[in-house]
């Protein structure tokens, strides 16, 4: 939402400006231009990434429109779900979470919390830190760094569409260029012609080259940032899902794990002292 409000601002002041100044919006809509810019940007963005790349750069625009599934309300639901989680293996043993974390989508903990269950890069994530300390292949010591580099293979799949996107909004400038100079192309074969006609032509001509400037700097280079934004967040919520379980792993209590996940997180989602206090009871009381 707060994309699409910031997109609307951008074009709202161009537009807003260009009227105001005496200009007509319909000197702006020059199909062909769009064309131009458009399938040169696409074809460009074809050329530099693979299918999965594709795939992952429309999600990432579609999740920019969406907004952020990690605020307060997610890490509310996680921290609920794992001091549960942790809390079981406490009472009854590891064993008792392999039920659970063996098969997530047929668990009534996971179920209880729609926004961790319904997410399956988190599932997955939360259910691949506890397979090593169930299978008690690694030791506590290990664990962390194991985690860690899962993660940086996630930041190498975050930024290859965000790559391949701020190369697009670097390269629109010059594509608005190409389509400015064909538009000049246009207006020396119509030299001889009335004055109208090529003040109308040199018109076109230059609408390329602000198309070409306004979309990547008012609205893909924004959307990478955007996009950036959102991976840095993810990325931090897998974190403190690493260092839950690695706390764990180390035998810290649930409680005391959980703390410490929290220190790692930003103030807007962290949860304050007694919100963490009340969540506790709430799971300790269901």
């Amino acid at each position: 939402m707060i994309a699409i409000i910031g997109f609307i601002v951008v074009t709202g002041a161009v537009l807003g400006g260009f009227v105001l100044s005496g200009g007509h919006v319909g000197a702006l809509l020059q199909p062909y231009e769009l064309l131009t810019i458009g399938g040169a940007a696409l074809g460009g963005l074809i050329v530099m990434s693979t299918k999965k790349i594709l795939v992952d750069l429309v999600k990432g625009c579609l999740a920019c429109l969406k907004g952020s599934p990690f605020g307060k309300p997610a890490y509310r639901d996680l921290f609920k779900l794992m001091y549960t989680l942790l809390r079981l293996a406490r009472r009854d043993g590891l064993l008792a979470l392999e039920a659970h974390v063996g098969k997530p989508h047929d668990s009534k903990i996971f179920h209880e919390y729609p926004r961790i269950s319904k997410n399956h890069h988190v599932t997955d994530f939360i259910c691949g830190a506890f397979a090593p300390v169930l299978d008690g292949t690694v030791r506590p010591e290990q664990l962390p760094e194991m985690l860690e580099a899962e993660i940086k293979v996630i930041e190498q799949e975050h930024h290859a569409p965000l790559h391949a996107l701020q190369k697009t909004a670097d390269a629109l400038p010059g594509f608005g260029i190409v389509a400015a100079v064909l538009g000049i192309v246009i207006t020396m074969e119509s030299i001889s012609g009335p004055v109208e006609e090529i003040g109308h032509h040199v018109g076109t001509a230059l609408v390329g080259t602000f198309l070409g400037i306004l979309m990547s700097y008012g609205f893909f280079g924004p959307l990478a940032s955007r996009m950036e934004l959102l991976g840095q967040e993810e990325l931090v919520f897998f974190r403190a899902i690493a260092s839950i379980v690695s706390g764990f792993a180390g035998d810290a209590s649930p409680k005391v794990a959980i703390e410490r996940a929290c220190r790692g997180i930003g103030s807007a989602v962290r949860p304050s002292r007694d919100e963490l206090d009340k969540m506790f009871k709430e799971v300790e009381g269901a």
